[in-house]
């Protein structure tokens, strides 16, 4: 049986960024929309950067309910990961848009003196509040 880990270790853990996170949301036709994106960590909550119009951010205008799949590892002694289930809200302003940007630019090791200072155009970032984490870590017995 897998542990738990705890929150301190779940925010290590994405904050380790070991992949792409998996994004589900809900379809107009009620069948999961699950995409791989970049994303990083403010306090609890998961944001998420993509192009504004695309389905996900249409599943999410519509049911703002979604899922976030985080794994690693490659056998049963080392996989360890996180489902966090959550209410999304999506970003299109300049102002949100370019303070986002900073912040996952910051978050990358840019310089200040190199980070953005426009928002980007036709973009957008969606935010995670976490409702419910799963998490499960193979490498030790819980």
């Amino acid at each position: 049986m897998p542990a738990k880990m705890t929150p301190h270790e779940v925010h290590d853990f994405l904050d380790s960024r070991p992949g792409w996170i998996i994004l589900s949301t809900i379809g107009r036709d009620g069948y999961p929309h699950s995409v791989p994106l970049g994303y990083f960590r403010l306090g609890d909550d998961i944001y998420l950067g993509c192009r504004a119009g695309t389905q996900k951010v249409k599943n999410i205008e519509r049911n703002p309910q979604v899922s976030l799949v985080l794994e690693s590892g490659s056998t049963m002694r080392d996989i360890k990961g996180v489902m966090i289930q959550g209410q999304a809200r999506v970003y299109t302003d300049a102002e949100n848009l370019l303070r986002l940007r900073r912040e996952a630019e910051r978050l990358r090791g840019v310089p200040e003196a190199e980070r953005s200072q426009e928002a980007p155009v036709g973009s957008a970032y969606i935010r995670v509040e976490p409702r419910r984490v799963i998490s499960w870590d193979y490498g030790r017995e819980g």
